[in-house]
């Protein structure tokens, strides 16, 4: 199934999150409060510090707490918040093996609680056929995937949309109506996320967009400031004594 991402930028990383759905689902967890990179470095990090050449989600699940967040605190850290981070991915692999028999791709591949079939687990197994979930052949519509991913300790409506975009864009993970379920970001052509990170050019693109994304939020928030402090001063009774400032 080898699929070629660029979202570590580190080839041994990125090898990594091509051939392992939890690998996948546990960097996107890690993109938050930090830079994309170091995200997505993260399960081969944690990969390498268990012993292994990839994350089972039954071994992290019932690894005890305060050891595994030991292990994401070890310099270099995982993450910024190594900690909070820890706790987040163990519930992730606890609500995967406890849903999906602990294999993350059965989340697009195939039925939840012990429905699915022994239909195997490489990332393009049954994408884009519209197929029943019930018969682990995928999830038949993209708002059903979306459903799914926004279960997901940690994985918020955005987050869920990046990944959506994410399978559909590079993964071959296309039930029907995924782009409209990924909304902005299952947009084609386009640079809004990871899911459109292909090479240095476009991740590029992404960042710029991030940027521009920001500057707007900030002039917006000012306006609104503007705005607020207008109404505020138009209120004030007429003869009002300033404050003295004692």
């Amino acid at each position: 199934m080898d699929v070629t991402l660029h979202l570590a930028q580190r080839p041994e990383a990125d090898e990594l999150l091509g051939r392992s759905p939890l690998a996948a689902l546990v960097g996107m967890l890690l993109d938050q409060q930090v830079p994309m990179e170091w995200a997505f470095a993260g399960p081969y990090t944690i990969a390498r510090r268990l012993g292994g050449d990839d994350l089972d989600a039954h071994e992290i699940a019932a690894y005890e707490p305060e050891a595994f967040a030991a292990l994401l605190s070890t310099k270099p850290a995982v993450h910024r918040y190594p900690g909070s981070m820890a706790k987040r991915i163990q519930q992730l692999c606890q609500y995967l093996v406890e849903h999906y028999d602990g294999d993350a791709a059965m989340v697009w591949e195939g039925a939840e609680s012990g429905t699915r079939t022994d239909s195997g687990t490489g990332m393009d197994s049954g994408a884009g056929t519209g197929s029943d979930p019930t018969t682990g052949a995928g999830v038949a519509t993209g708002a059903e995937l979306l459903r799914r991913l926004k279960e997901l300790p940690g994985f918020g409506t955005q987050k869920a949309q990046i990944f959506l975009a994410l399978l559909g864009k590079q993964l071959g993970v296309r039930p029907k109506g995924w782009r409209e379920a990924a909304g902005p970001y299952g947009e084609a052509r386009s640079f809004r996320s990871v899911a459109d990170i292909t090479g240095p050019e476009s991740l590029t693109k992404v960042r710029a967009h991030k940027q521009e994304m920001k500057a707007a939020a900030k002039a917006a928030a000012g306006t609104t400031a503007k705005a607020a402090a207008k109404v505020t001063a138009k209120r004030a009774p007429e003869g009002a004594p300033e404050a003295s400032g004692e």
